[in-house]
């Protein structure tokens, strides 16, 4: 009797693990090519060469207007740029890197006297209870975390990404 006991809660607890959502997504549909974001209209938009495959509803850094030229300003960069890394261990529930600075950004700040700055991501939501709110990021672009999910699992390293105003 014991043992069917054990095997039912087993069962149960098998059932019940299966059901739990995991955070990593698969997305067998066609490639996406290019990501476009619109920060003027908030959007995003994940492209199968002239097709929209998904589009979603973005926030930016704490200053929106205007190109990324020196750490600690609040933009989101304006640019040609590629998705160059993944963190699926992110603050931010899952992030892909953008390949800023590039050497122009780099030039720039340099003739300012001062760092471009780095770590520019699309990400989720914190994963702790603060900075959001319409534009909270420090300049990347953040969406909600299950849309994130399917982002993460649809945008490969190597994508191009154009940051337009």
């Amino acid at each position: 009797m014991k043992f069917l006991k054990f095997l039912a809660m087993a069962i149960l607890a098998m059932g019940i693990a299966s059901c739990s959502s995991s955070k990593f997504k698969t997305y067998n549909g066609p490639a996406v090519t290019r990501v476009i974001v619109e920060k003027g209209d908030r959007k995003m938009y994940l492209m199968h060469h002239d097709k929209v495959l998904k589009s979603y509803n973005i926030e930016l850094g704490f200053a929106p207007l205007g190109h990324k030229q020196i750490e600690g300003d609040g933009k989101t960069p304006e640019g040609e740029y590629i998705i160059d890394r993944r963190n699926p261990n992110s603050d931010f529930h899952l992030s892909l890197g953008i390949s800023y600075p590039n050497a122009q950004d780099r030039a720039r700040a340099l003739a300012l006297g001062k760092s471009p700055g780095g770590d520019i991501f699309i990400h989720g939501k914190p994963n702790k209870k603060s900075g959001t709110g319409p534009d909270w990021t420090a300049g990347c672009i953040s969406v909600k975390n299950r849309e994130m999910e399917r982002i993460y699992a649809m945008v490969k390293n190597g994508t191009p990404i154009s940051l337009k105003p």
